[in-house]
C-alpha cells in the first residue's frame, strides 16, 4: 500500500473518531466536571454554588460549552493545557455559565482564580473531562 493511501486511511480514522459522540463519555465528563467545579467553588473566593442542582446544571452547561468550543474551534478548553488561549476560554466558559445557571455565582476575578484552580486540579488528576 503506498504511503499516500496509508496517510489518507489514518486521516479518515481520526476524522471518524473525532466525529463520534458518546453519551457515556458526556455523562462521565459531566460527573468529573461537577467534582472539579465543586472543589473549585470551595477553594475560590468570588465563586460559589447554591446547591447540588445548581452544581449539576452548571456542570452540564460547562460540558456543553466545552464541547461546542472544541467542536467549532478544534481547541481543547483546558486551563493550562493550551496556554493562554485555553486559560482564557476556561475563564469565559465559567463566566458565561453564571449568566445561564441560577445559583451559580462567579465574578471575573473568581473566574480567573477558578480557572487557575481548575488547572491545578487538572494537573493533579489529569482528565479530558475537566473543563
Amino acid at each position: 500500500m503506498p504511503d499516500d493511501e496509508r496517510n489518507n486511511e489514518r486521516n479518515n480514522e481520526k476524522t471518524r473518531d473525532n466525529n463520534n459522540f458518546s453519551i457515556t463519555e458526556m455523562i462521565v465528563r459531566v460527573i468529573i466536571t461537577a467534582i472539579v467545579v465543586g472543589l473549585t467553588a470551595f477553594f475560590t473566593p468570588g465563586f460559589s454554588i447554591d446547591g447540588l442542582w445548581s452544581l449539576i446544571i452548571a456542570s452540564i452547561v460547562i460540558g456543553v460549552l466545552d464541547y461546542l468550543v472544541e467542536r467549532f474551534t478544534g481547541m481543547d478548553a483546558s486551563a493550562f493545557g493550551k496556554g493562554i488561549k485555553g486559560f482564557l476560554i476556561t475563564v469565559v466558559i465559567l463566566y458565561v455559565t453564571r449568566l445561564i445557571v441560577p445559583g451559580f455565582h462567579v465574578t471575573w476575578i473568581g473566574a480567573i482564580i477558578g480557572a487557575i484552580v481548575i488547572g491545578i486540579i487538572d494537573m493533579i488528576i489529569p482528565s479530558k473531562a475537566a473543563i
